[in-house]
């Protein structure tokens, strides 16, 4: 076999495979010993029919499809091992036929590979830096859900529904006086105040009596998940069966010990203030990080191969994935419920994964250019670090680790020293902020997190190992959230 690779358009490769006749005539042997049980001949039991037989039967081509992907599944991984240092597969190969005869076979592969930034500056730039200060009312709201966490419910028989309380009820959904899919359910248990439901619904059921019923009327807003209700004025039948209320209890050193160890009320706020500090330095690197690299990236140009693009896609149709089992949920329930195809859901995320590819190659070709690496001391120094915070030996720890771990730990200190080689090397200024506001850049992944993808990016693998030359050339199911006036995303959990 011989082969040549050439640079195509659109951050491809074009590989091509040219077999001689021996090698075609030997390939399409091993293809008559794979399939030859599939044929039944008369005169012969199946499977042992002679190969010239089979193809004077149903033609001299019987065979060559599964010939074709012999010789390419045996030959194309080789390949690409070969070419590992001059271009990183992204995706699964194109596959066509250009030339097949008697005397041999071609066959042309266009790889989709990773592309080559152009990064046009990195250096002397102005950048933001963010820095969040915790603030006394922040500490006094951790306290607040703390006590609230505590709180005993008790059966609440003589007043109206206040704000907080569990309303438990019964409500029938209309549009125009027609019911509509999710808008009705019974023995719903919903918090008032909690913004569960749609805007304006559970002001109104605030006031109602035990065993009163009432008509709750709202509008969908016009973001809303179901196209079918966008901006539609509704009537809901809602129906008070009993009511729940909240007994805090007291702050005071002697709940603070039972409820958390602490010895005092204020020692337990100091404790809660380091710790929210920390939070929130956490979230401003990260929030820095995500500066520097848009900020980088803004400037940056590539031709990303639609593979690494759909790549990015799944990743980020996973997690949501993953978001929706914690709620008990399946992602096709969830777009059915919407009426929304998958097709379509997927588009949601392109603009997205185009940024965070974007940025994973940014990230890629800096550490090429800078030559970051991780030194052995640094990775043991890492594992010791990790060995000590559960009290184990760094031998010890050691022996529960797998690979990918020690190629976390590397990656995690290669991006760590880019980052501090990126502020070093900018100019970074932080703007005066009085409350801890998360910037606009915390709307993308943060860079902690598309960095960690960058490593697997610039890994040299094939992508396509099990590719063939056959396959180329050839809502809610819960009674809480079955609810259409319910919002489609859960209250957030306390930290």
């Amino acid at each position: 076999m011989k082969y040549t690779t050439k640079a195509a358009e659109k951050s491809t490769v074009k590989i091509t495979l040219k077999f001689d006749g021996e090698e075609w005539k030997a390939a399409q042997t091993k293809a008559y010993v794979k399939t030859k049980g599939k044929f039944a001949i008369d005169g012969f039991r199946k499977g042992k029919a002679p190969k010239n037989v089979i193809e004077r039967i149903y033609g001299k081509g019987v065979f060559f499809e599964d010939a074709l992907n012999i010789l390419f599944s045996e030959n194309y991984d080789d390949v690409i091992a070969k070419n590992e240092n001059k271009f990183t597969v992204v995706g699964d190969p194109d596959v066509s036929v250009e030339d097949i005869t008697d005397e041999g076979v071609t066959l042309v592969a266009i790889v989709p590979v990773k592309p080559e930034v152009k990064i046009s500056a990195y250096k002397g730039m102005k950048i933001r830096q963010y820095a969040y200060n915790v603030t006394d009312a922040e500490v006094d709201a951790d306290i607040a859900r703390l006590l609230d966490r505590n709180a005993r419910k008790v059966p609440v028989t003589d007043r109206a529904a206040q704000n907080g309380d569990v309303a438990n009820i019964d409500f029938v959904g209309t549009v125009d006086g027609v019911k509509f899919d999710g808008g009705e359910a019974e023995g719903f248990d919903l918090t008032l105040g909690s913004g569960q439901f749609i805007p304006g619904f559970e002001d109104q059921v605030i006031g109602m009596n035990i065993g009163e019923s009432k008509d709750v009327n709202v509008t969908f807003p016009e973001n809303y998940q179901a196209e079918n209700l966008k901006g539609k004025a509704a009537v809901f039948a809602v129906k008070l069966n009993s009511l729940q209320g909240k007994e805090m209890p007291e702050l005071n050193d002697a709940f603070i010990k039972d409820a958390t160890g602490s010895e005092t009320v204020e020692e337990y706020k100091a404790k809660t203030k380091e710790k929210l500090q920390k939070q929130a330095d956490k979230r401003a690197n990260d929030a820095t990080e995500n500066s520097i690299l848009e900020t980088i990236a803004a400037n940056a140009e590539a031709e990303i191969p639609q593979a690494m693009i759909e790549r990015e896609i799944d990743s980020l149709v996973q997690k949501f994935e993953y978001q929706l089992m914690y709620q008990g949920l399946k992602l096709q329930d969830y777009l059915d419920f919407l009426k929304v195809s998958v097709a379509d859901f997927r588009k949601n995320y392109e603009d997205q994964a185009k940024k965070n590819v974007l940025n994973q190659l940014v990230i890629s070709q800096l550490i090429k250019e800078e030559k970051i690496e991780a030194t052995e001391e640094e990775v043991e120094a890492k594992v010791a670090q990790q060995a000590a915070s559960v009290s184990k030996s760094t031998e010890e720890y050691k022996k529960g680790m797998d690979p990918r771990q020690f190629d976390y730990i590397r990656s995690d200190i290669v991006i760590t020293k880019l980052f501090d080689m990126l502020k070093a090397n900018n100019e970074m200024f932080v703007e005066d902020e009085k409350t801890e506001e998360k910037p606009a850049a915390k709307k993308t992944t943060t860079a902690k997190k598309t960095t960690s993808t960058a490593k697997s990016t610039a890994t040299k693998s094939t992508a396509a190992k099990s590719t063939t030359a056959k396959k180329t050339t050839s809502t809610t199911k819960s009674t809480a959230t079955k609810s259409t006036a319910a919002k489609k995303t859960t209250a957030k959990k306390e930290d």
